[in-house]
């Protein structure tokens, strides 16, 4: 004899009202747009981003390790050059899309700050 989940929430309210199941998907709905949807973006967005990484790139790693690409290798990986003749062999997945983008506006802006005359 097996108790169905629905016939329960049906019966908990005196005259079978719907309201228990409404919250259940109203809940499941809520957890959808704030939870896995911008998890599942996020995740879309650093994929294309570590497929599109080239030769030459100044990349961080999720680790903090400050680098430029040598090599992007067919196996997934890439040769990172930390700093003259010091390389590393470092999965595609390793850098960080974040603390890259982070790293690139705070050169751009240190970039432009050289580049503006001082009144």
């Amino acid at each position: 004899m097996s108790i169905n989940l629905l016939t329960v929430m049906l019966q908990a309210q005196p005259g079978g009202s719907m309201m228990p199941l409404f919250l259940m998907v109203g809940m499941f709905v809520v957890m959808y747009f704030f939870m896995i949807r911008p998890q599942a973006k996020r995740a879309k967005e650093q994929k294309k981003f570590a497929e599109s990484m080239t030769s030459g790139e100044q990349v961080v790693t999720t680790a903090g390790i400050h680098g430029r690409i040598v090599r992007a290798n067919e196996d997934g990986t890439v040769k990172l050059e930390i700093s003259n003749n010091t390389f590393m062999t470092i999965e595609r997945s390793a850098i960080s899309m974040e603390m890259t983008s982070a790293f690139r506006k705070k050169t751009e802006g240190t970039a432009t700050a050289a580049v503006t005359p001082a009144k």
